[in-house]
């Protein structure tokens, strides 16, 4: 019965982190598993979110009923004032990382070039590392968050001056 509950904390406190509204929750006590599905807001890409098998960590006490996250971006990649930039933005809430690992080279640097599909930094959310990649070709103007510091679901994390527009 322990082992239900904790699933049932575990469950909350990923489904807060989602974006969209959770439409289906599988668990399964055997070998703790834990499947989520969603319907991601408009124009969001669906990135799946999993734990490791066996992993169950406390959370705080499940609610009832857990509401969307209010004033979503229509956008996550949107372009800015000037036509030539455009943005990475952060696909889901958790902490950023500007390199693969703790004293590695950062992924991008202001002046650096960017392909569509490189990656750009990470986002940690419940201890699962989640790459986030460039949609954009182009030169990097400015990283805008700080390695290590916590970011918000659509927060803009690098300016892009893209090429061939």
């Amino acid at each position: 019965m322990q082992a239900i509950r904790r699933l049932r904390e575990e469950v909350a406190s990923v489904a807060k982190t989602i974006p969209g509204t959770v439409s289906r929750v599988s668990l399964r006590v055997g070998d703790c598993a834990l499947e989520i599905t969603w319907e991601p807001p408009a124009g969001v890409a669906h990135t799946p979110v999993a734990a490791p098998a066996g992993h169950v960590e406390p959370a705080l006490p499940a609610e009832p009923h857990l509401p969307a996250e209010p004033n979503l971006p229509a956008e996550p990649n949107r372009a800015s004032p000037d036509d030539a930039l455009r943005t990475v933005a952060a696909p889901l809430v958790g902490t950023f990382y500007a390199a693969p690992a703790p004293g590695a080279e950062s992924f991008v640097a202001p002046g650096a070039r960017i392909e569509p599909g490189q990656p750009i930094g990470i986002v940690e959310a419940m201890k699962l590392m989640n790459e986030v990649a460039s949609d954009w070709s182009g030169e990097v103007v400015e990283v805008l968050v700080g390695d290590g510091e916590p970011v918000e679901f659509g927060q803009d994390l690098v300016l892009i001056r893209v090429a061939d527009r």
